[in-house]
């Protein structure tokens, strides 16, 4: 690159291997750890000009010009010596040497200059980017910038320190504007938008970078904005130089009027890669005896080739069409191993539950798969298209197959293909997808004779068979030819030596309705589970029984064991067996699943098999009351003192305790899909309330964002249930655990109808702590439409209702809120104290999370009062502790505010990277009002950095937000507007 700075050569003796120097910021030297003297400004210059010169001696008269220029001091060579001699003495005579009348640095060691290893960082990332390898390249030059500590050879005098600083500034911006052209191009458009908000307000007559932002914001779906973009510089260009926007840059302008389709992809952003790739290898174990099929194995394996062959098709899909049991998966997984030679870059897996109630939802399943190749959690967006696109994105390049097994039709299937040339898809489902474009369809009838006495020899073993062939023959026809009911049964057959063929043979020839129903579709698999569960011992069958009536996609070890009133180690035991017997699956290390049709099978042995009846209703009530437990206790570490645990139905069935915080948070989020399933199971007479509260308890799910549309329906099935029963507790908590969630994704008129719906069941029930929920949220509610009397009342309420019920914690939530309408009312003080309030509650009870809530108040009342800097640290910690919590929600909006703060304070560049930030976290969650806040905000730091043109885009959306939902905010945006449209 131009403007590279060329550094030392650098060797490896052992006596200077430990000596490192920076100058990317300070210049400084260090032996070990050890901070080294540097010096005086005038010694450290020499010190930089020796390090910046290649290893080449300086001679005395070029050391002098570079510390001096053309006013040397008398004595400047005298200087000269005396700093040389100094810095000999601190680094070690072989490391400054004297020759020939001058001083060179020679003989440091590798990594020893921080320029040298930006250099080489930088050169590695342009060999890569050269190889097409763009997420190593990034992350390259990100460890180079991160070099850099503030500005090159701060406080160095003398001219040739000026030349170098404004040399290794122009470097670091280049290498910052190849980064983010990477970025671009791997699709993090909406991640750098926040950035280049930034870099442009500081670098304003940089076109690279405005080129760049325009093209963020429209790949981010801000076409307006980009556009203003290019406005605002060409006014800016001639106001400033009199010129115009170079080519380039007009160029984008006129592809983005015209909406060129080459601008669009990538549309979504990449992951950010590990230091190693992410090679996923997730294929189910292939069976040892497969048989058979080996037409079809041909067939599928030719389209599999394809995929990555010279003349290849973009995608190949086969998609296996079946009844139950035909071996859809085993013949899908073994050609998929035959196949791996042919997709280096990994494999992907998934059970799409197609044949279930509740088959697996794509952007859960997109989620995982986003993780298994290396995408984290931060940086997987929330909506299905945008999951799908970044999918995409993030097997571009890569040669990977994905098995979807399961699938329930083509619409689950399409957000998870993938899109490019040189990966694949295989699909199996029991529906022949006709209607899924570019597939190559198999349908997958029974096995032959031959190919099913194959098989059953081959697992009882050919001793066995050959003595009894026709025995052997009657066995697999009374299996209906079904692979999954010969593997059956034959397995029992293997597992007792004792057994002729012709035992098992009669066996299967006594069950009549049986062989029926082998011949009968699904049935067919029914009578064929039959099987192994009639060879279950008690203990296995009952945990079999029961296991299947959770309607989680998976169970975990602890909750399986409360289904079962079991100790832990013995309910391990239990569903191990039940595993060797391929009747339950294991997900994972301690986690346990059936197979979609197997668990319709376990529920029709659990109505049949269980007595009595209610034996099945008390192991749903204790996994209702272990999920209630363990919620509780969640609650309980993140919130001491609250009350609320204190006021939850009694539960019968102890939950998990958790060594800290973390774990806690870990469990919730894992177990939230199980958790809230279980809540939608469970909403009948004896089970409504504890259902309730469960939810109550996992608030956290809707307040964070993670799983609010899951939550919320949930909640809303529960106030239904307890409508149609008539249970009016029920119902007043239902609501308030309903308004609560629907406040949280910025819902308000109809979280208010439901709040107060709350209040009056909870006031007719006489049960305390709902009127105190529902009166905050009343409040909150009125604060946001600005009816500021109502939420005053409301708020007030609030605190002495959380008092009179010995509730500390809750007070303090209301005396924050009313901390923002004192602010909003201008009583910036008493909004201070009260905050201050509410915040040293939290503190004295040892609230992590809620103290975070109390800051984010406090920073705000401090913010409005003028004392920017204390509102600043305050929103700061209140922001580090939302993301340590996984509070998405709340860490978009204290950006926000912090933002307010930072206008405030006049610092319009760092509020615009701030502002955008929310924008991104934001994204999918907190509702539309909050969306308009951010734009709200956002406008005015861009109208504050000279960027007006999107400052009006902004304001636009903003109004067109608020004025969709009646919003009084559209006021003021139409206020920020008029002047500018006017001028």
């Amino acid at each position: 690159m131009d403007g590279v700075p060329r550094v030392p050569e650098q060797r490896r003796p052992e006596e200077s291997a430990a000596l490192r120097f920076s100058v990317l910021g300070p210049v400084r030297a260090w032996r070990e750890e050890e901070p080294l003297p540097a010096g005086s400004p005038q010694q450290r210059a020499l010190l930089a000009a020796l390090l910046l010169r290649e290893g080449r001696t300086a001679t005395a008269s070029e050391l002098i010009d570079a510390l001096w220029g053309d006013e040397p001091p008398s004595q400047a060579l005298a200087a000269v010596r005396t700093y040389a001699s100094r810095l000999r003495k601190a680094l070690g005579p072989e490391v400054l040497v004297s020759e020939s009348g001058g001083y060179a640095i020679r003989s440091l060691g590798e990594g020893a200059l921080d320029v040298a290893r930006a250099q080489e960082l930088a050169s590695d990332a342009e060999k890569a980017r050269g190889a097409g390898e763009l997420s190593r390249a990034r992350v390259l030059l990100r460890d180079a910038l991160d070099l850099w500590d503030g500005e090159p050879l701060a406080s160095i005098p003398g001219p040739y320190a000026e030349t170098q600083r404004a040399r290794l500034e122009e470097w670091r911006l280049q290498l910052l504007e190849a980064r983010l052209d990477m970025d671009l191009e791997q699709g993090c458009h909406a991640e750098a938008v926040s950035e280049l908000t930034a870099l442009t307000a500081a670098h304003p007559l940089r076109e690279r970078l405005r080129e760049l932002l325009m093209l963020a914001l429209y790949r981010s779906g801000r076409q307006a904005e980009a556009l203003a973009v290019y406005a605002d510089t060409r006014r800016l260009l001639a106001d400033e130089l009199g010129v115009d926007p170079r080519a380039g840059l007009k160029e984008l302008q006129q592809r983005i009027l015209q909406a060129d389709p080459g601008l669009a992809e990538p549309s979504a952003p990449a992951a950010e890669p590990a230091t190693t790739p992410v090679r996923p290898a997730q294929l189910p174990a292939t069976v040892t005896d497969f048989t058979g099929r080996a037409s079809f194995v041909q067939e599928l394996s030719d389209v599999l080739a394809s995929a990555s062959s010279a003349e290849g098709r973009v995608m190949a899909v086969s998609a296996l069409a079946g009844i139950g049991g035909v071996g859809k998966t085993t013949l899908a997984v073994h050609v998929a191993h035959q196949a791996r030679g042919a997709f280096p870059d990994g494999q992907l897996y998934v059970d799409l539950q197609g044949a279930g109630p509740r088959a697996a939802e794509p952007e859960t399943v997109l989620g995982a798969f986003l993780r298994a190749l290396g995408t984290a959690d931060s940086a997987i967006p929330d909506s299905l298209e945008e999951r799908s696109a970044l999918y995409r994105s993030v097997l571009d390049g890569r040669r990977v197959l994905v098995l979807l097994d399961n699938a329930r039709d083509a619409a689950q299937v399409r957000p998870l293909l993938p899109g490019t040339e040189g990966c694949a898809a295989l699909v199996t489902s029991r529906i022949r997808m006709v209607d899924l474009a570019a597939a190559h369809l198999v349908d997958l009838d029974v096995m032959s004779p031959e190919e099913a006495l194959q098989l059953f020899t081959k697992i009882v073993g050919e001793e066995r068979v050959a003595s009894e062939r026709e025995a052997a023959l009657d066995v697999v026809a009374a299996c209906g030819f079904l692979p999954l009911a010969i593997r059956i049964a034959a397995s029992r057959l293997a597992a007792r030596r004792t057994w002729t063929v012709s035992v098992l043979a009669a066996k299967l020839a006594d069950e009549r309705r049986r062989l029926d129903e082998l011949q009968a579709g699904d049935l067919a698999v029914k009578a064929t589970f039959e099987l192994g569960y009639g060879q279950l011992e008690p203990a296995q069958a009952r945990a079999f029984r029961l296991l299947g009536l959770a309607d989680g996609p998976d169970i975990s070890l602890a909750a399986a064991a409360a289904v079962l009133d079991l100790p832990v180690e013995d309910t391990e035991d239990l569903l191990e067996s039940l595993v060797d017997t391929s009747l339950l699956e294991s997900a994972a290390p301690g986690r346990y699943r059936y197979h979609d049709l197997v668990r319709l099978y376990a529920r029709a042995c659990a109505e049949r098999d269980e007595q009595p009846p209610s034996e099945r209703v008390a192991a749903m009530s204790r996994l209702l009351d272990f999920y209630l437990a363990t919620a509780a206790g969640v609650y309980a570490i993140e919130r001491p003192g609250d009350r609320l645990v204190d006021h939850l139905e009694p539960t019968g069935t102890p939950g998990l305790a958790f060594a800290n915080r973390q774990a806690s948070w870990d469990w919730l989020y894992s177990e939230a899909v199980p958790l809230l399933a279980c809540v939608r199971q469970s909403a009948g007479a004896g089970t409504l309330r504890r259902a309730i509260d469960l939810l109550w308890a996992a608030v956290d799910l809707a307040e964070s964002g993670a799983n609010s549309r899951e939550y919320e329906a949930a909640a809303t099935a529960l106030r239904d249930a307890a409508r149609a029963q008539s249970d009016v507790h029920a119902e007043g908590r239902a609501c308030v655990v309903l308004s609560n969630a629907r406040l949280f994704s910025g819902v308000f008129d109809q979280a208010y109808r439901e709040a107060q719906q709350a209040l009056q069941l909870a006031e007719a029930s006489e049960d305390p702590l709902p009127c105190c929920w529902a009166a905050n949220i009343l409040g909150s509610i009125a604060f946001y439409q600005k009816r500021y009397v109502d939420a005053e009342g409301y708020f007030s309420r609030a605190i002495e209702e959380f008092r009179a019920c010995g509730d500390l914690a809750g007070s303090a939530s209301p005396l924050c809120n009313l901390s923002r309408l004192h602010l909003a009312t201008g009583r910036a003080d008493s909004a201070v104290a009260l905050a201050g309030q509410g915040t040293e509650i939290y503190e004295t009870l040892g609230h992590s999370l809620r103290v975070a809530n109390g800051r984010y108040a406090l920073g705000m009342a401090l913010g409005k009062s003028g004392q920017h800097a204390d509102a600043t640290a305050q929103l700061e910690e209140a922001l580090r502790v939302f993301r340590d919590s996984r509070q998405r929600l709340w860490e978009g909006m204290a950006l926000c505010r912090l933002a307010e703060v930072e206008l405030d304070a006049r610092k319009s560049a760092r509020a615009a990277s701030n502002a955008e930030m929310a924008l991104t976290v934001l994204r999918g969650i907190g509702g539309e009002w909050r969306r308009g806040n951010v734009l709200t905000v956002l406008g005015k730091a861009l109208h504050g950095i000279g960027q007006s043109g999107r400052a009006q885009v902004c304001w636009r959306e903003a109004l067109e937000i608020y004025e969709a939902l009646g919003s009084p905010e559209a006021a003021e945006v139409r206020a920020l507007l008029t002047p500018v449209a006017a001028a």
